[in-house]
């Protein structure tokens, strides 16, 4: 008989399968690349670093093409990739050209984080290397003498005045959830973030909003039913603060910890009515910053990444973004 280790712990969720066993399969993963001295396409330069050693977190930082005597310092980003929690890389391909792109536009140094993936890491770890990711960079903010433990690049270029965070689905879930902490918890140096960018972020609830699927299947959606497997532990599931900014016992958005707010949705992605119904949330909650909603017609979730030549609407979202990061 075959063995029940081989037999599906969760079934319908397309990139990854679990198996009663614990074997994760990742089926639809963007392929690592290394990082370059010089991007062709854009001029960008890239590098990878370890942040911590245990737990495991580590980046790939981006510089723009610069000139010799280049002594302006430049905003930086700090990035968290999508892929529901549980696939992708801060060094897939996918992440790793969508960088080269974001930085050549916006001439910024970016940290793009290589946080830890669940199931085998379930939330809130992520949150957690995130954080602590971010904190990294922050105490670059100071003038002491390197310590073998600081990027030269980040020390050199980089203008703590100009901190922002954003990322995508995944990741844009991630830079609202380190925002709000930002917003009561003070970071190295007493950096402030500037702004934040959520693109197409993975929001949910119990109850549909908009155009969402009713019923029976509003249950049997993804955004649902992947809220469990990558934070099963997560009190009030579904419902949780982290995935649902209106759930029961949630913080007020007027802590956002920052001073800007972009949010980038597609017309066609099936997240996109959430990203609108936050950014009703934070204007209705009194919140004293700027926050813009940026919509890209004709288009699905994250269209922008893994595109093997930049469209009219990629260069749209691009420049969009650009003039955001100042």
């Amino acid at each position: 008989m075959a063995s029940i280790t081989k037999e599906l712990a969760f079934k319908g969720f397309p990139f990854i399968r679990i198996y009663q066993d614990g074997k994760v399969e990742r089926l639809i993963v963007s392929p690592h690349v290394p990082p370059s001295d010089q991007d062709p396409e854009t001029g960008v330069s890239s590098e990878d670093i370890t942040i911590s050693h245990n737990p495991s977190i580590s980046a790939r930082l981006y510089l723009p093409n610069l000139p010799q005597n280049q002594t302006q310092k430049l905003p930086i980003l700090v990035y968290f990739h999508g892929g529901a929690f549980c696939i992708e890389s801060a060094f897939s391909l996918q992440a790793h050209c969508f960088l080269n792109r974001l930085v050549s536009e916006a001439q910024v140094a970016a940290v793009s984080v290589e946080y830890r993936l669940a199931p085998e890491n379930p939330l809130p770890l992520a949150y957690e290397d995130s954080w602590a990711a971010l904190q990294w960079v922050a105490s670059h903010s100071n003038n002491q003498e390197l310590d073998g433990k600081k990027d030269p690049w980040l020390a050199k270029f980089g203008d703590f005045d100009r901190l922002y965070i954003g990322g995508d689905s995944a990741g844009g879930n991630i830079a609202h959830n380190l925002a709000m902490k930002a917003g009561f918890e003070s970071m190295s140096g007493d950096v402030k973030i500037l702004g934040a960018f959520l693109s197409h972020p993975y929001f949910w609830g119990s109850k549909p909003i908009g155009s969402e699927p009713k019923g029976e299947d509003f249950e049997k959606t993804l955004e649902y039913k992947a809220w469990d497997v990558v934070y099963p532990s997560a009190p009030g599931g579904i419902d949780n603060p982290m995935v649902n900014p209106a759930g029961e016992g949630a913080p007020s958005l007027a802590g956002l910890g920052c001073s800007k707010l972009l949010m980038c949705v597609a017309s066609k992605d099936q997240l996109r009515d959430r990203g609108v119904w936050y950014c009703d949330l934070v204007r209705e909650s009194g919140w004293k910053g700027e926050v813009e909603l940026f919509e890209v017609e004709g288009e699905e979730h994250c269209f922008h990444l893994g595109s093997e030549t930049v469209t009219e609407n990629v260069k749209k979202l691009l420049k969009r973004l650009g003039s955001f990061l100042v």
